[in-house]
């Protein structure tokens, strides 16, 4: 339970963050290359098909892991990989993704604040699919950036 009020700790400075910089000019810091190569990473695991492997590429694997979408509120890796399959049974119905990472808002050295738009291109028989998100990401010791919380829409 500890690290689940963290991750909303984490999701409140965020917010705040934003709101502090509404009416500024958008944040010209650049995303980090690590965090710019995960998200392609994700993109090309989706595109062949592999749920598992798009989680695994960025998501932090731990029961604090926050996903936020149209359904509310779920925590841990392994409930966000059970929605993402339930949600996409075939690769007809993933299409095609692409991420635009729009801001990055350092949040301090350890974390980061990122602001982008996804895109799912399917086939004429289903619509294409497309949105924003808001991606908390975390620097672990032991694996690099990996993302604690995410809010998609």
């Amino acid at each position: 339970m500890r690290n689940i009020g963290w991750c909303w700790w984490i999701i409140g400075a965020a917010a705040g963050a934003c709101l502090l910089s509404c009416g500024a000019e958008q944040s010209s810091v650049q995303v980090p290359e690590a965090i710019a190569y995960k998200m392609e990473a994700q993109e090309a695991a989706w595109n062949a098909g592999d749920i598992p492997a798009f989680m695994e590429k960025a998501y932090w694997n731990d029961q604090a892991l926050l996903f936020v979408g149209s359904k509310g509120p779920t925590y841990g890796f392994q409930a966000t990989l059970d929605n993402y399959l339930n949600s996409y049974a075939s690769t007809e119905e993933m299409g095609k993704l692409h991420f635009d990472l729009i801001q990055w808002k350092p949040l301090g050295p350890n974390h980061g604040f990122l602001l982008g738009s996804w895109m799912l291109s399917r086939n004429e028989q289903l619509d294409n699919l497309s949105g924003h998100f808001t991606l908390i990401w975390e620097r672990k010791t032991d694996v690099g950036w990996v993302i604690i919380a995410d809010h998609s829409s």
